[in-house]
């Protein structure tokens, strides 16, 4: 697989995975243009995107959704609840609905459900070719039933949202600030870090910390809090393996 993160934040949320077989968006939380401009950087057409999963409706994760349909035409991937919130496929053919799994040709997605403040959200494991990644983003917490299926891939895409003490005294109102910190909201970079001490393995190549606030976090805070709990818990993982997506700029192609 190729995976390259082309925008990660809470002004909008692409990435890009590529397969023998399939050439992949999870999220279109930009405009159509800049996905057109980010893959055309990797020397991919949009055209040529196949399939859209789309882990909830949040503005930040389908903002090109109106756009992209109406121009390309890819299966859009969306469970009945977030089909149903977005009027806009009501009349559009190539719909996939999911609940549990997708299963395309080379590709197997294994969909979990997230605890967001949306009618529904998930995340995604992909495995393809005896390769795996987790796209997990948004959510409060993991619920540990799930631990097993998202446990030593090769690749993880994982939310650190925010540092907790820049939140407390950030400029958030006190609403925002708990539906953030609450179950309901998104990881911060010491529950992301401890989450993903539990679950890499031996076959973990890389880390990808996706979805950081950029006011309430940053890089090294969120780089800083992984290394010292992978010290804490310790976890031997090349920190150069582990890195932060940014808003506007796309990550390197990784290759597993």
């Amino acid at each position: 697989m190729k995976i390259c993160v082309l925008a990660s934040g809470s002004e909008g949320n692409v990435t890009y995975v590529e397969t023998k077989q399939h050439k992949i968006l999870l999220d279109i939380g930009t405009t159509v243009k800049y996905i057109k401009d980010g893959l055309s950087e990797l020397s991919v057409c949009l055209e040529d995107i196949d399939y859209v999963l789309i882990t909830h409706v949040h503005v930040d994760h389908v903002k090109a959704l109106k756009g992209l349909i109406k121009k390309y035409h890819p299966y859009i991937c969306v469970s009945p609840m977030m089909f149903s919130e977005l009027p806009e496929l009501h009349d559009y053919e190539k719909i996939l609905l999911y609940d549990k799994e997708i299963k395309l040709d080379d590709v197997n997605i294994e969909i979990i459900k997230t605890s967001h403040d949306s009618s529904d959200s998930r995340s995604f494991i992909i495995n393809s070719d005896k390769t795996s990644m987790v796209y997990l983003t948004d959510t409060g917490y993991i619920n540990q039933k799930n631990f097993e299926v998202l446990k030593n891939k090769n690749l993880y895409l994982f939310e650190s949202n925010h540092d907790i003490e820049m939140l407390i005294h950030g400029p958030y109102p006190k609403f925002l600030k708990d539906r953030v910190m609450g179950p309901y909201g998104h990881l911060s970079n010491k529950d992301s870090s401890v989450y993903l001490a539990k679950l890499i393995g031996k076959d973990t190549k890389r880390i990808v910390l996706i979805h950081l606030s950029q006011k309430n976090n940053t890089e090294e805070k969120a780089l800083g809090t992984i290394k010292e709990v992978f010290k804490e818990y310790e976890i031997k993982f090349n920190m150069k393996n582990i890195t932060c997506a940014r808003q506007k700029e796309k990550s390197e192609l990784i290759e597993i």
